[in-house]
């Protein structure tokens, strides 16, 4: 398994659901349920991907804020269904490493996950030689 990634969702049955494929594309997947919950669960472990569901979880600027800089290698990929948050302006700007709209798509969330860890991709369909 690769790195830990920690889903932030209110909604047990989509934070499972994402779980799920996330194990799927080859990473360890946690889930809760706030903000607070995940700074409890990044002082007892390393994960250094949070997935935020913004429609979900209670958030607002200063929260984002106390988390990058308590946990500064941690990025936060935030979904949601809306396309604009102007509540949250300065989260989108500084501290929010991407955000995804919903229904999450797979290929788009792995894409960030490797840019995240460094990671090659790997081919998808072998290439032949003429």
């Amino acid at each position: 398994m690769k790195a830990t990634i920690t889903v932030v969702d209110a909604d047990k049955e989509q934070a499972a659901a994402l779980r799920t494929l996330l194990e799927q594309e080859n990473y360890s997947a946690v889930s809760c349920e706030s903000l607070a919950r995940l700074d409890e669960l990044l002082q007892a472990d390393c994960s250094r991907v949070a997935v935020v569901d913004l429609d979900t979880v209670p958030v607002d600027n200063r929260g984002f804020r106390n988390l990058k800089r308590k946990y500064t290698t941690v990025r936060v990929i935030a979904l949601s269904s809306r396309r604009f948050h102007p509540e949250l302006e300065e989260a989108m700007a500084s501290h929010i490493y991407a955000c995804l709209g919903k229904p999450v798509n797979i290929e788009e969330l792995a894409y960030l996950l490797r840019s995240i860890f460094c990671e090659t991709p790997k081919p998808t369909v072998a290439r032949q030689r003429l």
